[in-house]
Protein backbone atom coordinates (compact mmCIF):
# COMPACT_ATOMS: atom_id res chain seq x y z
CA UNK A 1 0.00 0.00 0.00
CA UNK A 2 1.42 3.45 -1.18
CA UNK A 3 1.73 5.76 1.30
CA UNK A 4 -0.37 8.60 1.37
CA UNK A 5 1.27 12.09 -0.59
CA UNK A 6 1.83 15.12 1.18
CA UNK A 7 -0.20 18.07 0.72
CA UNK A 8 -2.94 16.12 -1.19
CA UNK A 9 -5.41 18.16 -2.84
CA UNK A 10 -8.57 19.11 -0.52
CA UNK A 11 -11.97 16.82 -0.96
CA UNK A 12 -15.25 18.21 -2.29
CA UNK A 13 -17.09 19.04 0.66
CA UNK A 14 -20.08 16.89 1.98
CA UNK A 15 -23.48 18.11 1.56
CA UNK A 16 -24.07 19.52 5.18
CA UNK A 17 -20.31 21.21 4.34
CA UNK A 18 -21.35 22.14 0.78
CA UNK A 19 -24.67 23.96 2.39
CA UNK A 20 -23.18 25.97 5.32
CA UNK A 21 -19.91 27.39 2.46
CA UNK A 22 -23.05 28.18 -0.04
CA UNK A 23 -24.99 29.93 2.89
CA UNK A 24 -22.55 32.13 4.10
CA UNK A 25 -21.35 33.12 0.97
CA UNK A 26 -24.86 33.91 -0.58
CA UNK A 27 -25.79 36.12 2.42
CA UNK A 28 -24.94 39.82 2.61
CA UNK A 29 -21.53 40.33 1.39
CA UNK A 30 -20.32 44.04 1.63
CA UNK A 31 -17.13 45.75 0.99
CA UNK A 32 -16.05 47.77 4.58
CA UNK A 33 -13.26 49.74 4.13
CA UNK A 34 -9.55 50.06 1.97
CA UNK A 35 -6.90 50.14 4.74
CA UNK A 36 -3.89 52.08 4.61
CA UNK A 37 -2.64 51.98 7.62
CA UNK A 38 -2.82 49.63 10.94
CA UNK A 39 -4.40 51.92 12.88
CA UNK A 40 -7.45 51.92 10.15
CA UNK A 41 -7.96 48.20 10.68
CA UNK A 42 -11.74 47.58 11.77
CA UNK A 43 -12.71 46.26 15.11
CA UNK A 44 -11.28 42.90 15.33
CA UNK A 45 -14.79 41.47 16.30
CA UNK A 46 -14.82 38.25 14.11
CA UNK A 47 -12.77 35.58 12.20
CA UNK A 48 -11.38 36.79 9.40
CA UNK A 49 -9.55 34.97 6.63
CA UNK A 50 -6.91 37.00 4.10
CA UNK A 51 -5.93 36.53 0.56
CA UNK A 52 -2.36 36.65 -0.15
CA UNK A 53 -0.82 36.19 -3.68
CA UNK A 54 1.93 37.70 -6.15
CA UNK A 55 0.70 40.05 -8.48
CA UNK A 56 -1.88 39.15 -10.75
CA UNK A 57 -2.61 36.02 -9.73
CA UNK A 58 -5.85 36.49 -9.69
CA UNK A 59 -6.90 37.17 -6.22
CA UNK A 60 -9.86 39.94 -7.05
CA UNK A 61 -10.81 37.20 -9.58
CA UNK A 62 -11.34 34.46 -7.18
CA UNK A 63 -13.19 36.82 -4.49
CA UNK A 64 -15.14 37.40 -6.74
CA UNK A 65 -16.20 33.95 -7.92
CA UNK A 66 -16.53 32.99 -4.20
CA UNK A 67 -18.97 35.73 -3.30
CA UNK A 68 -20.90 35.44 -6.78
CA UNK A 69 -20.24 39.12 -7.75
CA UNK A 70 -18.73 40.18 -10.59
CA UNK A 71 -17.34 43.31 -9.54
CA UNK A 72 -16.94 43.07 -5.63
CA UNK A 73 -13.14 43.42 -5.69
CA UNK A 74 -11.60 45.16 -9.03
CA UNK A 75 -9.88 42.88 -11.05
CA UNK A 76 -7.41 44.21 -13.53
CA UNK A 77 -4.83 42.94 -15.73
CA UNK A 78 -2.71 45.68 -14.37
CA UNK A 79 -0.18 44.25 -11.65
CA UNK A 80 -0.18 45.96 -8.16
CA UNK A 81 -3.85 47.67 -8.58
CA UNK A 82 -4.45 46.30 -5.28
CA UNK A 83 -2.66 49.18 -3.02
CA UNK A 84 -4.27 48.73 0.21
CA UNK A 85 -5.78 45.77 2.54
CA UNK A 86 -9.50 45.76 1.50
CA UNK A 87 -11.92 44.57 3.82
CA UNK A 88 -15.27 42.49 2.69
CA UNK A 89 -17.93 41.18 5.44
CA UNK A 90 -19.68 37.74 5.01
CA UNK A 91 -22.76 39.49 6.69
CA UNK A 92 -21.88 39.66 10.44
CA UNK A 93 -20.22 36.35 10.34
CA UNK A 94 -16.45 36.65 8.95
CA UNK A 95 -14.42 39.15 7.72
CA UNK A 96 -12.64 38.37 3.94
CA UNK A 97 -9.68 40.28 3.43
CA UNK A 98 -7.87 40.84 -0.28
CA UNK A 99 -4.41 41.82 -0.27
CA UNK A 100 -2.37 43.49 -1.82
CA UNK A 101 -0.19 41.90 -4.19
CA UNK A 102 3.50 41.28 -3.56
CA UNK A 103 6.72 41.12 -6.10
CA UNK A 104 6.34 43.16 -9.11
CA UNK A 105 3.90 45.45 -9.24
CA UNK A 106 3.34 48.63 -11.76
CA UNK A 107 3.78 51.45 -9.36
CA UNK A 108 6.72 53.46 -7.75
CA UNK A 109 9.28 52.24 -5.90
CA UNK A 110 8.31 54.15 -2.80
CA UNK A 111 4.40 53.20 -3.28
CA UNK A 112 5.32 49.41 -2.88
CA UNK A 113 7.86 49.46 -0.34
CA UNK A 114 4.80 50.92 1.99
CA UNK A 115 1.97 48.93 0.96
CA UNK A 116 4.93 45.58 1.53
CA UNK A 117 5.52 47.40 4.74
CA UNK A 118 2.02 47.28 5.86
CA UNK A 119 1.29 43.83 4.64
CA UNK A 120 3.76 42.54 7.21
CA UNK A 121 2.43 44.41 10.06
CA UNK A 122 -0.99 43.01 9.43
CA UNK A 123 0.18 39.50 8.84
CA UNK A 124 1.95 39.70 12.20
CA UNK A 125 -0.16 41.71 14.22
CA UNK A 126 -3.75 41.07 13.43
CA UNK A 127 -4.92 38.86 16.30
CA UNK A 128 -8.16 37.57 14.42
CA UNK A 129 -6.74 35.99 11.17
CA UNK A 130 -7.44 32.52 11.19
CA UNK A 131 -6.28 31.75 7.76
CA UNK A 132 -4.12 33.05 4.67
CA UNK A 133 -4.73 31.51 1.51
CA UNK A 134 -1.76 32.03 -0.19
CA UNK A 135 -2.55 31.54 -3.89
CA UNK A 136 -0.09 30.58 -6.61
CA UNK A 137 -0.25 30.44 -10.10
CA UNK A 138 -1.20 27.08 -11.31
CA UNK A 139 1.09 27.45 -14.45
CA UNK A 140 4.04 28.87 -12.80
CA UNK A 141 4.05 27.07 -9.60
CA UNK A 142 5.80 28.65 -6.50
CA UNK A 143 8.42 31.41 -7.23
CA UNK A 144 11.21 32.72 -4.69
CA UNK A 145 8.59 35.55 -3.66
CA UNK A 146 5.77 33.01 -2.11
CA UNK A 147 8.48 31.26 -0.43
CA UNK A 148 8.86 34.56 0.57
CA UNK A 149 5.17 35.39 2.33
CA UNK A 150 5.46 31.85 3.20
CA UNK A 151 8.59 32.08 5.64
CA UNK A 152 6.70 35.36 7.24
CA UNK A 153 3.33 33.32 7.70
CA UNK A 154 5.79 30.81 9.59
CA UNK A 155 7.34 33.80 11.87
CA UNK A 156 3.60 35.34 12.55
CA UNK A 157 2.46 31.69 13.81
CA UNK A 158 -0.47 32.21 10.57
CA UNK A 159 -1.69 28.59 9.31
CA UNK A 160 -1.94 29.32 5.63
CA UNK A 161 -3.51 27.03 2.96
CA UNK A 162 -2.36 26.78 -0.66
CA UNK A 163 -4.88 27.59 -3.26
CA UNK A 164 -3.73 26.84 -7.06
CA UNK A 165 -5.35 29.58 -9.78
CA UNK A 166 -5.87 29.13 -13.38
CA UNK A 167 -6.27 25.48 -12.92
CA UNK A 168 -8.25 25.07 -15.95
CA UNK A 169 -5.07 27.11 -17.92
CA UNK A 170 -2.54 24.02 -17.89
CA UNK A 171 -2.59 20.36 -19.23
CA UNK A 172 -3.37 17.47 -16.89
CA UNK A 173 0.23 15.87 -17.71
CA UNK A 174 1.58 19.29 -16.70
CA UNK A 175 -0.49 19.87 -13.73
CA UNK A 176 1.16 16.94 -11.83
CA UNK A 177 4.79 18.18 -12.02
CA UNK A 178 3.23 21.90 -10.73
CA UNK A 179 2.02 20.30 -7.97
CA UNK A 180 5.19 18.28 -6.87
CA UNK A 181 6.87 21.15 -6.89
CA UNK A 182 4.37 23.18 -4.89
CA UNK A 183 4.49 19.82 -2.18
CA UNK A 184 8.14 20.23 -2.02
CA UNK A 185 8.13 23.83 -0.97
CA UNK A 186 5.23 23.63 1.01
CA UNK A 187 7.04 21.11 3.22
CA UNK A 188 10.07 23.14 3.73
CA UNK A 189 7.11 25.53 6.00
CA UNK A 190 5.78 24.51 9.01
CA UNK A 191 2.66 26.93 9.11
CA UNK A 192 1.42 25.13 6.20
CA UNK A 193 -1.94 23.62 6.14
CA UNK A 194 -1.94 20.25 4.71
CA UNK A 195 -4.59 20.36 1.57
CA UNK A 196 -4.00 21.87 -1.54
CA UNK A 197 -7.40 23.56 -3.20
CA UNK A 198 -6.92 23.49 -6.48
CA UNK A 199 -9.46 26.15 -8.53
CA UNK A 200 -10.38 28.21 -11.67
CA UNK A 201 -12.42 31.15 -11.16
CA UNK A 202 -13.32 30.40 -14.65
CA UNK A 203 -14.52 27.57 -14.50
CA UNK A 204 -15.95 26.93 -11.12
CA UNK A 205 -13.59 24.34 -10.50
CA UNK A 206 -12.95 24.35 -6.32
CA UNK A 207 -15.43 26.96 -5.74
CA UNK A 208 -17.41 25.22 -3.63
CA UNK A 209 -14.75 23.46 -1.60
CA UNK A 210 -12.95 26.98 -1.02
CA UNK A 211 -16.43 28.37 0.01
CA UNK A 212 -16.71 25.31 2.62
CA UNK A 213 -13.42 25.78 3.88
CA UNK A 214 -14.10 29.03 4.80
CA UNK A 215 -17.54 28.50 6.68
CA UNK A 216 -15.64 26.12 8.92
CA UNK A 217 -13.01 28.76 10.01
CA UNK A 218 -14.14 30.48 13.16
Amino acid sequence: MSAPLPFPLAEPPDAPEREAGRRLFAGEVTFVKGVVAMSGLPGADRPEVCFAGRSNVGKSTLINALTGRKALARASNTPGRTQEINYFALADSHYLVDLPGYGFANAPVAVVAKWQALLKQYLQGRQTLRRAFVLIDARHGAKAVDEEIMALLDSAAVTFQCVLTKADKIKASERDRVLDQVRATLARHPAAYPEIVLTSSEKGDGIETLRAIVAGID
